[in-house]
């Protein structure tokens, strides 16, 4: 099969950082190479792929804020539908700009949610859901409004995480540091549970940070370790005793939930969004309603076998299980237009 993949030109692929979606892209970009099909991936010129890689950004914009967003965003999307014509399907995970170009041509467009970024959004998905192919990243992610191809949970490469088999002595807050994700209750719950508190990712609310968060950090009961690379997020993950997932917004997917159980690192969440389709509570982890209950999960963490998160990660969020459902859709769908 002949695929065109459109990533996120925010970041390289795969990112050195933060970049979720440029993560999953790059994941499901190399396992389509590995399976044997013709895949033009395109991304940003610094990316790097197995695949044939198109480039009209030379990077990032958030890593090179020289560069103009929108400019970029434009000819990087006219660049992959300017080649349709060459491509069986195009798995778009740029969000929705690629959907107001998919009428102009006969190639299927498959786009995965990876979420909605404001409520306002919603409306493009709308316009074109009569042609459009959608792929939910959680069954909590769907619109009631929209019509699904699928429902794919992220995959990760479960061989690039370390498994612990021994409990951590601190526990880890991974993500962005931003209200709705939870920061300062991860460190209220560590400081109640009498355990070391380690922050890590990028300052998405400078003002949270420095008003909520920045005062805690001692470098001994609360400590920042700052935007980590793939090593260091490893080791971070697996040396946890858990992860603190502590969000106040239905997110839609948790890469780093997913990420900790492969280290074998529970995880402790509040039940919003994907949450209960990815921690199954009182197994591989503990879903709380509040910091009361999120300190007392604290406490029964022995219950938890780490080997049984592990096991979780190998059997529900494996790449290759991730590349296979895709491919799935792929073919459904292309068949399904050659008969037509």
């Amino acid at each position: 099969m002949r695929i065109g993949v459109i990533a996120s030109i925010a970041h390289r692929l795969p990112p050195l950082g933060y970049g979720p979606w440029e993560q999953v892209a790059s994941t499901l970009t190399e396992g389509f190479v590995s399976r044997g099909h013709e895949v033009t991936l395109f991304a940003s010129a610094d990316s790097r792929t197995a695949a044939r890689l198109h480039a009209t950004s030379p990077g990032g914009y958030e890593e090179d804020r020289t560069l103009d967003a929108k400019v970029c965003e434009g000819l990087h999307n006219a660049a992959a539908f300017e080649r349709a014509g060459e491509f069986d399907v195009l798995a778009n995970h740029f969000d929705f700009m690629p959907l107001t170009y998919s009428r102009l041509v006969s190639t299927p467009v498959v786009t995965t949610i990876h979420g909605f970024s404001s409520p306002d959004i919603v409306e493009v998905y709308r316009a074109y859901d009569d042609v459009a192919h959608y792929v939910a990243i959680s069954d909590a992610n769907r619109h009631p409004d929209l019509h699904y191809a699928a429902t794919i949970h992220h995959g990760i490469e479960v061989a690039d995480f370390t498994f612990v088999p021994a409990p951590g002595d601190y526990l880890l807050f991974l993500g962005r540091i931003h209200p709705h994700k939870g920061t300062h209750m991860a460190v209220e719950v560590a400081r109640r549970a009498g355990m070391p508190l380690v922050i890590a990712g990028i300052v998405q609310d400078e003002a949270y940070f420095r008003d909520a968060v920045l005062p805690h950090v001692d470098g001994i009961a609360v400590s920042y370790a700052g935007p980590v690379g793939p090593v260091e997020r490893d080791a971070l993950l697996g040396g946890a005793g858990a992860l603190l997932h502590l969000i106040s917004f239905a997110e839609p997917f948790g890469l780093s939930v997913v990420e900790a159980l492969a280290t074998g690192t529970p995880v402790i969440a509040t039940p919003l969004g994907s949450m209960p389709e990815l921690v199954r509570d009182g197994a591989t982890g503990f879903l709380v309603a509040d910091v009361d209950e999120a300190v007392r999960a604290v406490g029964r963490l022995p219950e938890i076998e780490r080997s049984t998160c592990r096991q979780d990660a190998v059997d529900r969020f494996s790449a290759s299980r991730m590349v296979d459902e895709h491919l799935a859709v792929f073919d459904r769908i292309v068949s399904r237009g050659r008969e037509q």
